[in-house]
């Protein structure tokens, strides 16, 4: 009888074991899944980028005992997609240079996981080489703050303006300035624009002070004080929102012949409002901003537009979120003209839950832009679209944002909750704002078939 029961069993283990490799491999699963062959290449493309040396993540995911020392973490987080991060819902639209893992790349590691992480014997493929100091090559002049910037540990928030003054041998073109933060931990945003002083028009470019407190000062006593006007009073040439950062930021790079400015051999880059949020501590900050050439002049320069908070556009109603609520608030604009958008930035703080945008063509047809189901301060993308979206003139753009503002918000400022709001466009995290910006071309036909992903497709 002992010896029948140990057949079945044996019959059993046997069917189980085959049905579970038929399973995975009716999945799509490998049925040896090792980290040279499998896992490797997953890491290298979605989480490399920035858990390597020098980048946001806050430890190295690089090679096999980097992944091992954190595989629990990385099995937990890929599985309830928290990581890679990309709050946009892939459901809705689609962008250039998403970052998620498909449903077999996450089985492959929750599997590979709970078999106990083999790293396997076949050759490992090489980790890409990526650019160092940047994520988009190797630029052509680097501008770095002229020193670091002491941040006060008070818990306040700081608000600084700056200069970085540049001398070249000849005027050139720039297709692309990329922002590379240093302190990513208390850097908020930063708005930079360009500055070019026509030749003779000022001496010494680079006197006088660096860093203004913004916060101390109104704009002709910073701009005093920085020396930003040419020699006779007058005022150089100001091309605004050259290069921008929020949380989580990489800028957007397009195709050759869009965006790009001319740049004079004499000038500055002029930070009119970098935020550093609170700390406890001293600490500082010494970013740098990586610019990249062109050889020929821009032929179709990129505009912008902010609908909300600052915008075109009013919050309605006026954003005011009292304690202990969940409150939705929205803002719409009538396009003049045809446009073809490229880009699209949500922005809100720390009370946003969530965050819907579209458009309404004259016909009544609906153009999806963006949702995010679940509002993180922490990553707040420039999205691009993978090819520009025909916007017809007539055409109603509508935002929503849902707030938040109740004890379940773990990332509520503000314990017990207080009424937040937006205080005369007051960009401290704790108040708040609602804006969609828009980065956009006037129309031309042919715009929906240029591919913008064709540079994203480049860097993965």
């Amino acid at each position: 009888m002992k010896k029948f029961f140990a057949a079945i069993i044996l019959v059993v283990a046997v069917f189980l074991s085959a049905y579970f490799l038929w399973h995975k491999k009716a999945k799509g699963l490998p049925s040896n899944i090792t980290f040279n062959e499998q896992i490797a290449p997953i890491i290298y493309k979605n989480c490399m980028p920035c858990h390597r040396q020098g980048e946001p993540g806050p430890f190295p995911l690089v090679t096999y005992d980097d992944v091992f020392k954190k595989l629990k973490m990385i099995e937990y987080v890929t599985e309830k997609r928290i990581m890679p991060p990309w709050p946009a819902d892939l459901s809705y639209s689609h962008f250039a240079g998403e970052i998620y893992l498909t449903d077999e790349e996450i089985s492959m590691i929750k599997t590979w996981a709970e078999n106990g992480a083999p790293k396997g014997n076949s050759k490992l493929i090489p980790p890409p080489v990526f650019p160092e100091k940047s994520q988009f090559g190797t630029p052509d002049l680097v501008l770095k703050m002229p020193k670091p910037y002491r941040i006060k540990g008070d818990n306040k928030d700081h608000f600084i303006v700056f200069k970085i003054p540049y001398e070249m041998e000849k005027d050139t073109f720039i297709r692309f300035i990329e922002f590379v933060p240093d302190n990513r931990k208390l850097l908020h945003h930063m708005n930079g624009h360009l500055i070019q002083y026509k030749s003779g028009a000022k001496q010494d470019i680079f006197k006088d002070e660096n860093y203004i407190d913004e916060e101390l000062f109104d704009s002709r006593e910073i701009h005093e004080k920085l020396d930003l006007a040419n020699d006779d009073g007058t005022y150089p040439l100001l091309t605004p929102s050259v290069v921008d950062y929020l949380p989580g930021v990489t800028s957007a790079l397009y195709p050759e012949g869009i965006g790009g400015y001319r740049m004079l051999k004499q000038g500055a880059l002029y930070i009119n409002n970098m935020h550093y949020g609170p700390s406890p501590v001293d600490d500082s900050d010494q970013s740098y901003f990586n610019i990249f050439f062109d050889t020929k002049p821009p032929q179709r320069p990129v505009r912008e537009f902010q609908m909300g908070t600052l915008g075109i556009s009013p919050v309605i109603p006026p954003l005011v979120v009292p304690p202990n609520t969940v409150k939705k608030f929205h803002t719409e604009a009538t396009m003049v003209e045809d446009i073809s958008i490229l880009t699209v930035n949500p922005h809100m703080h720390l009370l946003g839950k969530s965050f819907l945008a579209y458009a309404i063509k004259p016909d009544g047809d609906t153009i999806h832009l963006i949702r995010i189901n679940n509002w993180d301060f922490r990553w707040q993308y420039y999205y691009t679209f993978k090819a520009p979206v025909k916007i017809p003139k007539g055409t109603l753009i509508y935002a929503e944002g849902t707030y938040d503002n109740t004890s379940d918000n773990p990332n509520n400022p503000f314990s017990p909750p207080q009424t937040v709001a937006e205080r005369g466009g007051s960009m401290r995290t704790t108040d708040e704002m609602f804006q969609l910006i828009v980065t956009y071309l006037p129309y031309k036909s042919g715009d929906e078939n240029i591919r913008l992903d064709s540079t994203y497709i480049k860097r993965r």
